[in-house]
């Protein structure tokens, strides 16, 4: 094993194994996982689902997902022989019990043939509402009775509102102890997100600059340039809010605000998050206009195609209030970040696709320089891009080349494509921890319901009256000229051109 740490035989049991995650995501993941020698010697996966298929049908489903989703590409016949013997397809229904005796017989066979109880991961790759029957059944039939190896994945939306967040947590709670449940946020297992910690917690030269003497403001954008494609049934019921900013962007936030952990261990890192998020300003109902923006797009160009508005598309209420863009101001009332705005963003049909963080800091005290010497000087910037581009970019001023002095803002850039060009899939690391044992990445019930706790005066607000200028961007720009205005207030710009 490269990780130097042998993995226990395991189980993984996926609920919705016939589902587009299993098929785009998880199997892929598993995969090059297995090829890339990080799977337990001895390893099963069972998909669940209703599909009347068989184990053969079920393994041509998944081949087919690793050729078109696979970042490897297409896999290597005589590895995919190797990886699909070890994949078996359980027809059940998930709301019938007698379904989870057969699991129970299935699990108890491979422990005796391995002669060991193997570590157990269920996957729920299921719609909210089937949760509860999921599990249930797995409590009554015992399937995760072993705290120290068995463990429950589950996939967001993690509840729609903080009650039926609480409500969510009581549940799981009822049949796995806290240390079995992994709430998995996908973009927390992306390459340059794990690198803000290490940026930040193995390196003396920024930390002591990461605080509000030396920090303007934080910036944290999720652009998108597709819409809400075939999802539109899905997003009129969530919209960019819940969608992603309860969760990836706070997230984000967190690791970017944390402060410095006295170890690099699971709930040392999960406590200092919550401490931010307990810290975050609540927005009072009368405020939630000045420091939250909403957008809905309509029709546009992306890429020199016409694109319809979100109203025009399948599924879409042709009055729908949904915002597909959502801007908001958030302070952090702590020693560290008092004062310093953290502008969270995302939006659907904009200009471009990219996420990224950008650190700007205060502009030198004093300039040394003459206008004509300092020329185009700019305050330093740290951007971190998660995606497509992965790179570190700190923008400092330099002088100019030639025989005058001359100021010119520069560049250094840490690439990740020049350190290797098969970087791991998000789902990859958190699988991986998962099977380990290792929750780091993954969010524990406080921290999920204080994320809902500071947008609920927001969610509340928008959905207690219609925006009356919907949809109120064009397709293929940066969002509405609000947002624009809610960030100038601080004189402050969006980072549109994350390269300059």
């Amino acid at each position: 094993m490269k990780s130097g740490r042998k993995l226990a035989p395991t189980i993984i049991v996926i609920f919705g194994g016939t589902g587009d995650l299993t098929k785009r995501k998880l199997i892929p993941a598993f995969y090059n996982l297995y090829i890339d020698g990080w799977m337990p010697e001895k390893f099963v996966i069972i998909g669940l689902g209703r599909t009347q298929w068989t184990d053969e049908d079920y393994k041509e489903h998944l081949h087919e997902g690793l050729v078109e989703f696979s970042r490897k590409g297409k896999p290597d016949e005589a590895k995919w022989q190797q990886f699909h013997a070890s994949v078996s397809y359980f027809e059940s229904n998930i709301n019938d019990p007698e379904a989870y005796r057969g699991l129970a017989d299935r699990l108890d066979a491979f422990d005796q043939e391995w002669g060991v109880r193997a570590n157990r991961l269920f996957y729920l790759s299921i719609a909210p509402q089937f949760i509860e029957a999921a599990t249930v059944n797995i409590s009554k039939y015992e399937l995760a009775s072993r705290p120290d190896s068995d463990r429950i994945v589950v996939e967001k939306p993690f509840g729609y509102n903080k009650q039926t967040a609480v409500a969510l947590n009581r549940l799981l709670s009822q049949t796995f102890q806290e240390e079995q449940i992994y709430r998995i946020d996908h973009y927390l297992g992306k390459e340059t997100v794990q690198n803000i910690l290490a940026f930040r917690f193995a390196n003396a030269l920024f930390e002591p600059l990461w605080n509000r003497n030396y920090i303007d403001y934080i910036q944290v954008t999720v652009a998108e340039q597709v819409g809400v494609e075939d999802r539109g049934s899905y997003y009129e019921h969530s919209g960019a809010l819940r969608d992603m900013i309860q969760n990836h962007l706070l997230q984000v936030l967190c690791m970017i605000a944390m402060e410095a952990p006295i170890s690099f261990q699971a709930e040392e890192i999960r406590n200092r998050k919550v401490d931010v998020m307990r810290a975050i300003r609540r927005l009072r109902p009368e405020e939630v206009h000045k420091y939250a923006v909403r957008g809905q797009y309509g029709p546009g160009w992306i890429a020199g195609r016409k694109v319809p508005g979100y109203r025009e598309e399948p599924g879409v209420d042709p009055r729908s209030n949904t915002e597909t863009y959502a801007a908001v101001q958030l302070y952090i009332d702590n020693w560290r970040w008092q004062g310093v705005p953290f502008y969270l963003r995302t939006g659907k049909r904009m200009q471009e696709k990219t996420s990224s963080i950008t650190i700007q800091f205060r502009p030198v005290p004093h300039s040394t320089f003459s206008p004509t010497q300092a020329g185009n000087i700019m305050p330093n910037r740290l951007t971190i891009n998660i995606q497509p581009t992965m790179d570190i970019r700190l923008r400092f001023t330099a002088k100019k080349q030639g025989l005058e002095m001359s100021l010119n803002p520069a560049e250094m850039v840490f690439d990740y494509d020049t350190c290797s060009t098969q970087t791991p899939e998000a789902y990859e690391t958190l699988l991986l921890d998962a099977m380990r044992g290792d929750a780091t990445l993954y969010m524990r019930s406080d921290q999920v319901e204080e994320a809902w706790d500071v947008i609920t005066p927001i969610q509340e607000a928008w959905e207690s009256r219609d925006s009356l200028d919907f949809p109120n961007y064009a397709a293929g720009t940066w969002g509405p000229e609000s947002a624009e205005a809610l960030i100038a207030r601080q004189g402050h710009i969006w980072a549109l051109n994350l390269h300059t």
